[in-house]
């Protein structure tokens, strides 16, 4: 059976009455984001007063050079990094205004983010990484929770390894699993930074194969990446220079 009829639709929404962002239609919207750090070496501007509005089912690609401020805007969409000033809603909620164990448990239903050197746990097994979110944000009976998990390994064929510690996996098999874990709870969005920055050039072109399927079955991807080639890829390309975006 096919992996998203199987699946029921994950509830991902704080609810929370944004009119402005129900009547725009964006699923993530910037406004005025602004990202400082204090550092001993000074003031650190890595983001200047982005807006951006990205909407469901758009596969967009984040460019720049190093220090363009691309990691720093993956990190505030997915809330791992807060801003010093503005806004952003993702879905309508208020993610700026998030306490931290509030967002901890907002963002495991609401995006998978796909690391580029994966940060699989290596001490358990690749079926149970991928069941790792659903326990956390406890989704899901525990009994489907397994073949949920193997499901997952089939779509990005590596449910061969599925018994297997991560260290005996290839590079691009741990990247796999790494997406098949930020798929678990179904989440609208999917973050990727440098995913294909360690894999050779075929396993790469696989992981594109991939963004792309999702992406037409309805998720939503960002992806940072230096490579021009594969930023072309995306649906669209947003720029980024010294903080500010120069292309969305």
């Amino acid at each position: 059976m096919n992996l998203y009829n199987m699946l029921e639709p994950t509830p991902h929404r704080v609810e929370v009455d944004m009119e402005e962002s129900r009547k725009n239609g964006a699923l993530i919207q910037l406004k005025g984001v602004s990202k400082i750090y204090h550092t001993d070496a000074g003031r650190f501007v890595a983001l200047e007063n982005v807006n951006l509005q990205i909407h469901s089912g758009e596969f967009v690609s984040i460019i720049g050079k190093s220090g363009s401020g691309k990691t720093t805007l993956i990190n505030l969409i997915t809330g791992i990094d807060q801003p010093s000033d503005g806004e952003i809603y993702i879905d309508q909620t208020p993610v700026h205004l998030l306490k931290e164990s509030e967002k901890a448990i907002w963002r495991g239903k609401t995006i998978g983010v796909v690391f580029q050197f994966f940060q699989l746990l290596p001490t358990l097994t690749v079926i149970e990484n991928v069941m790792l979110p659903m326990s956390l944000c406890n989704l899901y009976p525990g009994n489907e929770r397994l073949e949920r998990a193997y499901q997952l390994l089939k779509l990005v064929h590596v449910e061969h390894q599925a018994n297997q510690l991560p260290t005996f996996l290839s590079g691009g098999e741990q990247q796999r699993v790494a997406i098949a874990r930020a798929l678990a709870n179904d989440p609208p969005i999917i973050a990727t930074d440098e995913p294909t920055g360690n894999l050779d050039s075929r396993t790469a072109e696989t992981i594109m194969e991939l963004f792309q399927d999702l992406t037409a079955r309805g998720k939503t991807l960002l992806m940072v990446t230096h490579d021009p080639d594969l930023a072309l890829r995306a649906q669209r390309i947003i720029s980024l220079s010294d903080g500010r975006i120069v292309q969305a």
